[in-house]
């Protein structure tokens, strides 16, 4: 009848059974290449342990060789006990046990090969064990591995200045080395700084602040914390977490500078920070008015409040003592760099340090200077890069910066009274110049740290070569 279905014959039986057939072969073919991509994805990623540069290998393979050596003297004695202990119960045993019913190539083979996989995986297992708590979420240890060793073996780099400039360009240095020593200046007088340092007799630690904050290891939370200003509060408004902080640890160990690396034990930091000298200094400078007439100014704060041109700039004490630790980085760096940050009251101050300027003038190490990307109302108005590297030159000499970095991208706004710091063609004459691309576009007024300090490394390995592992 039409509403029947006709019964399925054996040649449709046949061609059914044969698809099925080809379906199930065609899923477990699937799932085979699945198990082994799976599998390869596993063992490459396994085999990373063996990258060259993670310093791992040779201590594997003294684990294998302590091993082996353990091996070695346990079937010694077990051969000692086989040959002079008379037939009993436990002959029969080792026999067995060291599989004397087979060829001896064949156990050499069994025991040797199960030796060293029980080895690897438990080396990696205690690796695994006591590495996962420093590893970032998100991350392999051997990735955590890696870039701590080749950061470790980064070049020695000494970056001198203060505030917000030199913080922009450590927060992006601290991804390619280690070994970061941030110089920075104890002239500052205003604001929480300048308050402790008349109420506690301390060095102001606001600059130093600011660059252990860009060099923790997490700039998260716990940096937060001690960048957190008060707003309110009898004593405390106006005051920073972190300075009051370091006033403490000053108070509690008696040294500022102990107080400071303290403060980077605490935060974590890649590197070190320490200040120019220990010596209270005041900043004076001579300024020139609209109306030709010359004064002097006292203190950072007055210098940089101060409307005209700023002719001279000097330190109080002038034979200020550089703190030795400080001379020592300088002359041990591979690379100084100087800048970005207010010339006259961050960069200069450093500079003026008699013996740190020499220090700097007598290493071998590589010079940058770093252009500010925009002038500074007050201090640097109608200033271009040349005009920073002669105010610098005019205080300290010439003939000091291998290169002169510059930015070259002008779009974005900027506030009223300030101008983009160009690059004139007089400069080129003058220093060997480097322009990029620098700035943060959510903020054109500031170097982004990432560019900078890509650009930076770029260019010193474009002149030195990786250094050796």
């Amino acid at each position: 009848m039409g509403g029947q279905r006709s019964k399925p014959t054996k040649h449709d039986l046949l061609i059914d059974g044969y698809l099925e057939s080809c379906y199930d072969f065609k899923v477990m073919q699937e799932r085979k290449q699945g198990i082994f991509s799976r599998f390869w994805a596993y063992l490459r990623r396994e085999s990373q342990w063996l990258r060259i540069g993670l310093g791992y290998k040779r201590w594997l393979l003294l684990v294998l060789l302590g091993t082996t050596l353990l091996g070695l003297g346990l079937a010694l004695i077990l051969l000692h006990i086989y040959r002079t202990v008379p037939d009993n119960w436990l002959v029969p045993i080792l026999a067995w046990l060291s599989l004397r019913f087979l060829d001896r190539p064949i156990r050499v083979v069994i025991f040797g090969g199960i030796g060293v996989i029980l080895v690897l995986i438990g080396v990696w297992g205690a690796n695994q064990a006591l590495l996962k708590p420093f590893v970032p979420p998100g991350k392999s240890v051997i990735d955590t591995l890696d870039s701590f060793r080749r950061r470790d073996r980064g070049p020695r780099i000494v970056v001198l200045g203060g505030g917000h400039g030199i913080a922009s360009l450590l927060r992006g240095l601290k991804a390619y080395t280690r070994n970061i020593t941030a110089i920075v200046t104890v002239a500052d007088d205003g604001g929480s700084s300048g308050k402790l340092r008349q109420s506690v007799g301390i060095l102001p630690p606001g600059d130093i602040r600011h660059c252990l904050a860009a060099l923790s290891d997490d700039e998260d939370l716990l940096t937060q914390v001690f960048q957190y200003r008060f707003s309110m509060g009898a004593g405390l408004e106006g005051h920073t977490l972190g300075n009051l902080l370091i006033s403490a640890l000053t108070e509690i160990t008696g040294s500022f500078e102990t107080a400071v690396a303290e403060s980077g034990r605490v935060l974590a930091v890649y590197g070190q920070v320490l200040p120019s000298t220990l010596t209270d200094v005041r900043l004076l400078a001579d300024i020139v008015d609209a109306d030709g007439k010359l004064r002097n100014v006292s203190g950072e704060t007055q210098i940089r409040e101060s409307q005209g041109t700023i002719k001279r700039l000097w330190l109080d004490p002038t034979n200020t003592p550089a703190f030795p630790p400080a001379i020592s980085a300088v002359l041990s760096a591979d690379l100084i760099i100087i800048g970005p940050g207010s010339l006259f009251t961050s960069l200069l101050p450093n500079l003026l340090v008699r013996d740190l300027a020499e220090a700097v003038r007598v290493s071998h190490a590589l010079k940058f200077f770093i252009c500010n990307v925009a002038t500074e109302r007050g201090e640097t108005d109608n200033f271009d890069c040349i005009d920073h590297v002669l105010a610098v030159e005019k205080h300290i000499g010439t003939n000091l910066f291998d290169l002169v970095i510059c930015n070259n991208n002008f779009e974005g706004e900027l506030g009223e009274g300030v101008s983009w710091v160009k690059m004139d063609e007089d400069l080129l004459k003058h220093a060997s110049v480097y322009c990029a691309d620098l700035i943060d576009p959510e903020h054109p007024w500031r170097h982004n740290s990432k560019r900078l300090s890509k650009a930076v490394m770029d260019l010193f390995y474009e002149r030195t070569g990786p250094l050796p592992g």
